[in-house]
C-alpha cells in the first residue's frame, strides 16, 4: 500500500474521531443550562457548536503533547509508521463507538491515548511510548483535574447559597445565576474545543511527521487545525440531539447557582490545563464538578455505589481500548491485508453499532455521562418536599389531637424550619 494512501486514511479516520468526540461531549457544556432552563436547547447546542470550532484556534500546547511528547518521533527518538497510528485511532473510534451504546462510562479522550499506546507497544515496543510525559500530562491530570474541580464546585456553590441564604425571596435572587450559565457554559464550550480539537490535531501530526510529510518537532499546519476544529464542530451540533430528546433525571434538580459553580469550575480546569500542554478528559473534569457543586447543596446525598460504576468505567477505559488498537496494529504488521483488513472490520463495527443504536433508541439516547455524575449525588425533589411536608404537618395534628395544643408547638417549628430549608434549597 502506497504511503499516501494510508496517510490519506489515518487522517480520514482521525477527523471522524473527532467528530465522534464533539458528538459524545456535547452534554458537558450544556446539559445543566438546559436543566435549568437557562437556555432553549437549540440556542445551546448551535452555541456550543460555534465556541467548540472558536476554541480549537486558541493553542497547539496539547496537540504538541501527543505530536512530540506521548509518542516519541522526530530525530533520536522511535518512530511509529502510519499504519500503526491507524490501528491505534482504530481501537479508539470502536471502544469510543461501543462505550456510548452501551452506556458505559468512558473517556474519548482516554480512549485515544489508549488506542495509540497499545498499537505503539505493538509496533515499537514500549520505548515509542514516553512514560514521563504520559505520566505528568495524561495520568497526573487525569487523577487531579476532576478532585480540583469537584473541590472549586462546592465551594462555589456553597459560597453561592450563603450569600443569598438572608435574603427575603431566595428563588428570585438566585435567579441572576441562571443567566450568568450561559457566559460559564459558553466557557466550558470553548475550552473544550480548545482541548479535546488539539489532540486530533496532533494525531495527524504526528502521522505527517511518521509518513515523512512534516519535520519532527513542528507544531500542527493551519489546514490541520482548520479541519478538526470543524469536524468537532460538526460533531458538536451533530450529537445535540441526544440533549434535546432526553435530558434524563440525573440533571432535573439542578439549580442555576449550582449549575453556575459547576461550569465555572470545569472551564477554569480545562482552560489552564490546555495552556499547560495537559490533555485531560473534560467528561471527567465535568463530572467531577457536577458532583461537587450536588455536594455543595444542602441535604444531598451521595450514590457511592453510581460513583464507583463512573471510576471504575474511567479506570477501563484507557487499557480497554489499547488491548482494541494492539490487536488493530498485530494485524496491521501483516502488511496491506492487514491494514485492509482492520479497515472493513473497523468499519463494520462502527455501523453495526450505530444501526443498533438507531433500534433502541431508549439506550443510546440517554447516554449523557455528566446526568449520570449529577444523579450520584442525591437532593430532594420538590414533590418529596412536600410529601415530607405534608406528613409533618400530619405528625404535628396527630400529636395536637393526642397530647393537646403544647404538645404541637415544637412540631410546628419544626415544620417551618424545614419549608424554609426546602425553599432555600
Amino acid at each position: 500500500m502506497e504511503i499516501s494512501l494510508i496517510v490519506v486514511l489515518v487522517i480520514a479516520l482521525a477527523l471522524f474521531f473527532d467528530f465522534t468526540n464533539g458528538f459524545h461531549d456535547t452534554a458537558n457544556a450544556m446539559a445543566t443550562p438546559i436543566a435549568t432552563g437557562a437556555i432553549k436547547p437549540k440556542a445551546a447546542v448551535t452555541l456550543a457548536a460555534v465556541l467548540n470550532l472558536v476554541g480549537a484556534f486558541l493553542s497547539t500546547e496539547v496537540a504538541k503533547t501527543i505530536s512530540g511528547g506521548l509518542i516519541k518521533e522526530g530525530p533520536g527518538g522511535v518512530s511509529i509508521t502510519p499504519e500503526m497510528i491507524f490501528a491505534g485511532l482504530i481501537g479508539a473510534v470502536a471502544w469510543n463507538m461501543f462505550t456510548w451504546l452501551r452506556g458505559l462510562p468512558s473517556s474519548s479522550s482516554h480512549a485515544l491515548f489508549g488506542g495509540l499506546i497499545g498499537a505503539a507497544v505493538v509496533g515499537a515496543g514500549f520505548g515509542a511510548v514516553n512514560g514521563p510525559v504520559f505520566l505528568a500530562k495524561v495520568v497526573l491530570p487525569a487523577v487531579l483535574a476532576p478532585l480540583i474541580a469537584g473541590v472549586v464546585a462546592f465551594s462555589s456553590t456553597k459560597l453561592a447559597y450563603w450569600v443569598t441564604r438572608n435574603t427575603e425571596k431566595v428563588a428570585p435572587s438566585r435567579s441572576g445565576f441562571k443567566y450568568g450559565q450561559i457566559l460559564s457554559s459558553s466557557l466550558v464550550a470553548l475550552a473544550h474545543g480548545t482541548n479535546d480539537a488539539q489532540k486530533t490535531m496532533g494525531v495527524i501530526t504526528l502521522v505527517l511527521v511518521s509518513g515523512g510529510l512534516q519535520q519532527g518537532g513542528t507544531g500542527p499546519h493551519i489546514w490541520v487545525v482548520a479541519a478538526c476544529a470543524l469536524a468537532i464542530a460538526l460533531g458538536t451540533y451533530a450529537g445535540g440531539w441526544r440533549i434535546i430528546h432526553t435530558l434524563g433525571e440525573g440533571l432535573t434538580s439542578v439549580k442555576p447557582a449550582q449549575g453556575f459553580a459547576a461550569e465555572s469550575a470545569t472551564a477554569s480546569a480545562i482552560l489552564a490545563s490546555s495552556h499547560l500542554g495537559f490533555a485531560l478528559s473534560t467528561t471527567q473534569v465535568a463530572s467531577g464538578s457536577v458532583i461537587g457543586s450536588g455536594l455543595g447543596r444542602k441535604g444531598a446525598t451521595v450514590k457511592w455505589s453510581l460513583v464507583g460504576k463512573i471510576i471504575v468505567g474511567w479506570l477501563f477505559t484507557l487499557p480497554a481500548a489499547g488491548v482494541v488498537g494492539a490487536l488493530a496494529a498485530a494485524l496491521a504488521h501483516l502488511g496491506t491485508l492487514g491494514v485492509v483488513v482492520d479497515a472493513v472490520v473497523g468499519l463494520a463495527l462502527i455501523v453495526s453499532m450505530f444501526l443498533w443504536s438507531l433500534k433502541d433508541k431508549s439506550r443510546a439516547e440517554s447516554q449523557v455521562e455528566v446526568e449520570e455524575a449529577g444523579a450520584a449525588v442525591r437532593i430532594p425533589s420538590k414533590k418529596e418536599r412536600r410529601r415530607m411536608k405534608k406528613e409533618a404537618r400530619r405528625a404535628e395534628r396527630s400529636a395536637a389531637l393526642a397530647g393537646g395544643g403544647q404538645s404541637s408547638a415544637a412540631p410546628a417549628s419544626a415544620d417551618a424550619s424545614n419549608r424554609k430549608d426546602a425553599d432555600r434549597a
